[in-house]
C-alpha cells in the first residue's frame, strides 16, 4: 500500500549531508507555523537546497531504523517565505546579495511582512533604513531582481526532475531568455555552463517530451561520448568504439549515431582521419604539435659556440658537484640540441643538470626560461637553480578579452633555451600552447618522470616523445649517495621496478607501512595521524604540511568521505558556506577543479579559505601566495583538498603524505599510482592498508593505453 502524500512547508536550518553526484541530501526544515516547532528531518534528490530558503516539499514519511522518523521528499519547490521570522530568516541568509543578518533584521523591523513587496515594487523605501544609502539600496534592488530571475529558473528546473544547482549559472549565461533558451534545445546546457553535463541536459530534455532520436540529442550524445573519452585521457576514439560508446549511452541503434558522427563532421565540430574520431579543437592541436617538433628538429640552435668539455669542467667547479658520466651526457645532449628530453625518477640528479645547463647558459649571456604546470613546480624551479621560474599558463599570459594565450606563433617568447620541468604532466592542448610559442632558433629541453602517472588531460605527450625515438633521450638510472639514504626514494624505485617496498623500517626512517586491512579502521588511522600522531611526532603543521593521496573518490577511504572526516577533525568550527553539496569554511584546504583563465587559477591549484562575506556573496581563498575571490556560483570550481586523488596530487610536493591502500581500492591499483603516490613526498610517508593491496598494485605495470596517433605523427615526420 502506498504512502499518502503530504505536503509541509518551512526553511531549511542546515544541511546535514549532500552528496555532490546523485544530489541526495539529508537537511533539517523548521516547518512553519505559529508557537515552537522542532526541525523535521527531510531527505531526497534536493539539489541546490540553501540554508535559510523556504521550500515547500510533497512527500510521504518515513521511519529509518537509524535516524527515526524522516520526511521522504518526492518533489519540492522554493517559495518565500510569509512570517516576519521566516523573512528575516531568508534575507538574513546570505540568499540575496547585499543583504546579512544585520540588515536583514532592520529591515524587517522596519517593513514586516511588506518587506518583500517594498524590495520589489518601493525600493527606494530601503533607504528609511538606518545604514542603507543610495548605492546598498541599488544593490539590493539589482540582487532581487537576480534572485528572482534565479528563482524562476530553479523552480523551471526543480518542475522538470532535475536539481537546480546551477541557475544562477544558467541566468548569467542567458539572462531573461534563460528559460526560453533551455526549452528550446537543453543540449546548449551541456555545451554553455561548466558543471553541467549531458546526463543533466538529457534528463530536461527527456522530460519537455524531445524525441529520443532528435537530432540535436543524438549530436549532443556524440559529443558528450568524445568528452568522455578525453576525461580518460584520450585524444580520440576508434569510429566504431565511439558509435557503440554512444548507442549505449543514447538508447538508440547505431544507424542514427552513425548520421550524427556525419553531420558532426560536415560542420567541423569532429574530425576523422582514417578509423580516429578526434573533438576539432584536439585534432588541431595534436597535428600542430606534431609540426611544430619536427620544425624543432628541422632547425639549427643560434646558442653561441660551446667549448662543452670546458663548460662541463667549469660548472662542476662552480658549483662542488661533480656530475657522473650519465649526467655530464644530458648536459651536453641538452646544450647541443634543438629538442630533447631528460627522464629519470627521484634522487637520479635531474635537478643538477638543470641547474648545470642554467648555469652554462647564463655564463654565455643566454636568455633562458624555466617554466613547469603547476606553481608549486614552478617554486622548486626556482629555489634549486636561483632563477626565476613559472607557471606555463602564466608564461604564455592568457588574456580574457581575447580569449587565449598572448604568446604565440605571432608573438613568440623571448628565450634562447626553454627549460619545462614536470613533463610528464603536460597534455596535448597544454603542449600544443606552449610549442606555437617557441621562438625561431631556439631549444626545448623537457624534463620529467615517465614512468610517473600521464597527465590528467588527453594524451601521453611525454612517453610519445620518448617512444617515438626522433629526438635525443636521456634516461638516468643511477640514485646517487646522498638520495640513497632516503625510503621514500630507494622504495619508490623498489616499486616502480616491481619490487616490495622496505616496510620494516627504523624509528629514524622517513617511510612507514602501518598494516591496517579494515577500512573503518584504515579511516580512523588516517584521521589519527593527521590530527595526533604526525604533529605530535614529527612536528608537521596538520592544516598546511600533511596530505593525503587516495586511489578513489568514493568509498570509506575515497577522497570524499576522508574529506568530510578530516574537516571534521582539523576545522571544524567557523564561518562556512554551503553550495553545490559542499560545505566549506574559513580556514578549509581546497583546490581548483578547473581551469579559469580569468582568476589565473588551474586545475590542481592548491590554497585556504581565508574569509567568507555572506553579505556580499563571496568566498576569498588564498591560492600561491596570493587572494583569489570567489562568487557563491561559482564555488562549484573549489572543492576539498584534506585528501585529494593521486592524479590531482603530480607537479606537487608535500612535507608528509599519507597514502590509504585497501582491496577494496582494486580497480585503480597500478604500479605507477602507487609510485607517484610515493615520489609526492618530501620528508615523509606513510601508507595505511593492507599487504595484499600493496601486492597488487606492484605487480600491475598495465597502464592504461591511451588513444593518440601522436607518436606515429612524430615517426611520419621525421621521415619526411
Amino acid at each position: 500500500m502506498n504512502e499518502p502524500i503530504e505536503t509541509i512547508s518551512g526553511s531549511i536550518e542546515r544541511i546535514v549531508y549532500s552528496n555532490e553526484e546523485n544530489h541526495y541530501t539529508v537537511a533539517a526544515l523548521l516547518p512553519e507555523g505559529r508557537g515552537r516547532q522542532e526541525p523535521v528531518t527531510i531527505v531526497g534528490n534536493l539539489a541546490a537546497l540553501n540554508v535559510g530558503e523556504s521550500v515547500r516539499a510533497q512527500g510521504h514519511w518515513i521511519h529509518h531504523k537509524q535516524f527515526g522518523r524522516q520526511f521522504a521528499v518526492v518533489k519540492f519547490e522554493s517559495v518565500l517565505p510569509r512570517t516576519v521570522v521566516g523573512i528575516k530568516k531568508y534575507l538574513g541568509s546570505g540568499l540575496v546579495k547585499g543583504i546579512g543578518e544585520k540588515f536583514a533584521e532592520r529591515i524587517v523591523e522596519k517593513f514586516g511582512e511588506k518587506t518583500f513587496e517594498v524590495i520589489d515594487s518601493f525600493s527606494a523605501r530601503l533607504r528609511e533604513v538606518e545604514g542603507i544609502g543610495a548605492e546598498r539600496a541599488r544593490r539590493i534592488k539589482e540582487a532581487w531582481i537576480q534572485q528572482q530571475a534565479v528563482r524562476d529558473i530553479m523552480i523551471f528546473l526543480q518542475g522538470h526532475g532535475i536539481g537546480s544547482a546551477h541557475a544562477a549559472k544558467i541566468y548569467k549565461q542567458y539572462g531573461e531568455r534563460a528559460v526560453v533558451v533551455v526549452r528550446e534545445n537543453p543540449f546548449r546546457l551541456a555545451k554553455d555552463i561548466a558543471g553541467i553535463g549531458f546526463k543533466t541536459a538529457d534528463g530536461i530534455a527527456s522530460k519537455l517530451g524531445i524525441a529520443a532520436d532528435s537530432v540535436h540529442r543524438l549530436k549532443a550524445g556524440v559529443i558528450h561520448a568524445l568528452e568522455q573519452a578525453t576525461d580518460d585521457g584520450h585524444c580520440c576514439l576508434p569510429h566504431g568504439t565511439l558509435a557503440e560508446t554512444a548507442a549505449q549511452l543514447l538508447g538508440v541503434e547505431l544507424r542514427p549515431v552513425e548520421e550524427a558522427i556525419r553531420l558532426l563532421a560536415g560542420t567541423a565540430d569532429i574530425v576523422i582521419e582514417e578509423d580516429s574520431v578526434y573533438l576539432a579543437g584536439l585534432h588541431r592541436a595534436e597535428c600542430g604539435v606534431a609540426v611544430k617538433i619536427r620544425a624543432l628538429l628541422a632547425a639549427r640552435t643560434l646558442l653561441p659556440p660551446i667549448d662543452l668539455d670546458r663548460a662541463t669542467a667549469w660548472v662542476q667547479q662552480k658549483t662542488g658537484i661533480e656530475l657522473a658520466d650519465a649526467q655530464e651526457e644530458a648536459v651536453r645532449m641538452a646544450l647541443t640540441s634543438t629538442i630533447s628530453v631528460i627522464t629519470g625518477g627521484p634522487g637520479v640528479g635531474k635537478t643538477t643538470i638543470v641547474n648545470s645547463i642554467v648555469q652554462i647558459l647564463r655564463a654565455k649571456n643566454c636568455h633562458v626560461l624555466l617554466a613547469a604546470p603547476t606553481g608549486r613546480a614552478a617554486k622548486r624551479m626556482t629555489e634549486t637553480t636561483g632563477a626565476a621560474a613559472q607557471t606555463i599558463h602564466r608564461l604564455l599570459r592568457y588574456d580574457p578579452r581575447e580569449g587565449g594565450f598572448s604568446m604565440n606563433e605571432r608573438r613568440p617568447l623571448k628565450a634562447d633555451v626553454l627549460i619545462i620541468d614536470e613533463a610528464s604532466m603536460l597534455d596535448i592542448p597544454l603542449a600544443y600552447h606552449l610549442l606555437k610559442a617557441v621562438p625561431a632558433g631556439a631549444s626545448v629541453v623537457f624534463v620529467g618522470d615517465v614512468d610517473q602517472l600521464p597527465s590528467v588531460g588527453p594524451g601521453n605527450f611525454l612517453r610519445d616523445l620518448i617512444e617515438s625515438r626522433i629526438m635525443p633521450v636521456a634516461r638516468l638510472t643511477e640514485i646517487f649517495r646522498q638520495a640513497k639514504n632516503s625510503f621514500i626514494i630507494t622504495n619508490a624505485h623498489r616499486v616502480n621496478e616491481g619490487q616490495m617496498p622496505v616496510c620494516d623500517a627504523t624509528e629514524e626512517s622517513d617511510f612507514f607501512f602501518i598494516q591496517q586491512d579494515d577500512p573503518e579502521k584504515a579511516l580512523a588511522t588516517v584521521r589519527t595521524l593527521c590530527a595526533e600522531r604526525v604533529p605530535s611526532r614529527f612536528r608537521f603543521d596538520p592544516m598546511r604540511d600533511i596530505q593525503v593521496l587516495t586511489p578513489m573518490h568514493k568509498g570509506v577511504c575515497g577522497s570524499e568521505n576522508l574529506n568530510r572526516e578530516l574537516a571534521a577533525s582539523l576545522n571544524p568550527t567557523g564561518p562556512h558556506v554551503q553550495r553545490f553539496g559542499r560545505t566549506l569554511r574559513v580556514g578549509d584546504r581546497v583546490m581548483q577543479i578547473r581551469n579559469n583563465y580569468d582568476k589565473d587559477v588551474f586545475n590542481g591549484d592548491l590554497g585556504r579559505v581565508k574569509r567568507i562575506d555572506l553579505v556580499d556573496q563571496q568566498l576569498v581563498a588564498e591560492m600561491d601566495d596570493r587572494e583569489v575571490a570567489y562568487e557563491f556560483e561559482e564555488l562549484d570550481e573549489l572543492a576539498p583538498a584534506y585528501a585529494i586523488s593521486v592524479h590531482k596530487s603530480q607537479g606537487n610536493e608535500y612535507p608528509c603524505v599519507i597514502v590509504p591502500l585497501l582491496t577494496q581500492h582494486f580497480v585503480l591499483l597500478q604500479r605507477n599510482l602507487l609510485y607517484t603516490a610515493i615520489t609526492r613526498g618530501r620528508k615523509l610517508v606513510i601508507l595505511v592498508g593492507s599487504k595484499k593491496a600493496l601486492a597488487i598494485a606492484i605487480r600491475n605495470n598495465r597502464t592504461a593505453s591511451r588513444h593518440s596517433l601522436l607518436c606515429r605523427r612524430l615517426r611520419q615526420a621525421n621521415s619526411l
